[in-house]
């Protein structure tokens, strides 16, 4: 369920309310931009009114844009709800690895994140298997039938039209067929699933959803279910009937192997081009995406981005200035007001330091692939490889030029400090 999702908590509230052990697992999608406290309360008390209950089971969060950080204030408060007992565990949705492990390391408890996973998209294998199982954190896979084309009713069919498309989740998932190398690579997977199905008595949907659910980081599927057609309720579970053999699971992989790896990390199709959505892009989601902090001019053609630190009015500085095509961004550290951002971990650091930064720039016109110079100061020298992989990750497909060194930085806690510079084209 979600809080967009129609009437689905009332529904679900209603039918639950005198059936014990049902477990009602709800989502929340706020607009982006600021938060405050009041709102995340009056979030989850909507959610407890529409599903008729004292604390909810697993309340999930999604976040647009990692640059602002009101998304961690958000799960910090709702962290805050759930020690007051009106949340029994907190979720996440559309994470990537680096912003779990972020969220992780800076002491928010979360069990779970919702994400794609399937036979089409394998990319919770990128980065989340390990940091999962360390964790004691299990992904629950939706699209797990890429929006049922992934059942005997596609298989050998010419490829539909985007207009013949009857539902939202066909558009969105003929999407991802698309960005997994096409139709014709998508028969020969289905063709595949087929062998595997008929080998086993089962259809192609149970396969499928065997294939994800034996994946070790994986505590469960979300297979939609019409009300009032209980036929495929009965045909789902036969996924608890069968097991997949090494051999059938070998011929799976190497069939998944062959197509072209979905874009980008977990959510991304909801955060950066190419948007994997039904439309293709963000208009049936949110109106824009406000800019992370304030800015204000500085004089002479200046404009400043101003984050809100207290080093900033302390020493007299912003955190970033525009002056024409050029941006420079401040030496940035895992400082969030009055918390550190990732904890002792120094990869979680750099990840919240690169999203500052981002954020900076994207206050004043820009993105992150604007970004043509970094410097990275580190404390302790035998933790470079973190974090330099963690800046390996961010900038792999910008490749700005880059010097990391060691230094004596202000403040224990901080273990790594980094500035940049912006080039935006005017063409």
């Amino acid at each position: 369920m979600a809080d967009h999702y129609g009437s689905a908590e009332e529904i679900a509230g209603t039918f639950a309310h005198d059936t014990e052990g049902i477990q009602l697992l709800t989502k929340w999608v706020p607009e982006p931009g600021p938060l405050k406290e009041q709102d995340v309360r009056n979030a989850v008390g909507k959610a407890l009114i529409r599903t008729k209950r004292e604390t909810i089971d697993l309340f999930q969060f999604h976040a647009w844009n990692y640059a602002d950080p009101a998304w961690l204030e958000a799960l910090f408060f709702l962290n805050d709800l759930k020690q007051e007992g009106l949340i029994s565990h907190l979720g996440l949705t559309n994470f990537d690895g680096a912003h779990l492990g972020m969220v992780l390391h800076s002491g928010i408890q979360v069990v779970s994140n919702q994400v794609s996973y399937s036979l089409i998209d394998q990319r919770p294998v990128l980065d989340m298997t390990e940091l999962c199982q360390e964790q004691g954190v299990r992904l629950l896979a939706y699209g797990t039938l890429a929006g049922g084309f992934l059942s005997e009713r596609w298989l050998d069919k010419p490829e539909p039209k985007m207009r013949d498309l009857k539902t939202w989740s066909q558009m969105k998932y003929k999407r991802f067929i698309d960005a997994a190398g096409g139709w014709d690579k998508f028969q020969q997977l289905l063709q595949v699933v087929k062998n595997v199905a008929i080998k086993s008595n089962v259809s192609i949907a149970n396969v499928a959803c065997r294939f994800v659910l034996d994946q070790p980081e994986v505590g469960g599927i979300i297979v939609g279910a019409r009300l009032g057609e209980s036929e495929h309720i009965q045909e789902n579970l036969r996924v608890f009937q069968f097991s997949l053999d090494d051999e059938s699971r070998a011929a799976l992989e190497e069939a998944t192997s062959l197509l072209t790896p979905i874009p980008g990390n977990c959510g991304d199709e909801y955060r950066k081009p190419p948007f994997l959505t039904a439309s293709g892009d963000l208009s049936h989601h949110v109106e824009a995406i406000p800019p992370p902090y304030e800015t204000r001019s500085g004089g002479d053609g200046r404009t400043l981005a101003l984050s809100g630190t207290a080093w900033e009015s302390m020493a007299g500085y912003s955190r970033a200035v525009r002056k024409g095509d050029r941006i420079w961004v401040s030496g940035t550290t895992a400082a969030h007001g009055e918390r550190l951002i990732g904890g002792k971990d120094p990869a979680s650091q750099t990840h919240f330091i690169i999203d500052k930064i981002g954020g900076a720039i994207q206050s004043l016109g820009g993105t992150l692939a604007n970004v043509v110079r970094t410097r990275v100061f580190i404390s302790n020298i035998e933790q470079w490889e973190a974090v330099a992989r963690a800046h390996g990750e961010r900038f792999r497909e910008i490749l700005p030029a880059n010097t990391l060194v060691q230094a004596s930085l202000v403040g224990e806690k901080y273990l790594v400090e980094m500035e940049a510079e912006a080039h935006i084209r005017s063409d």
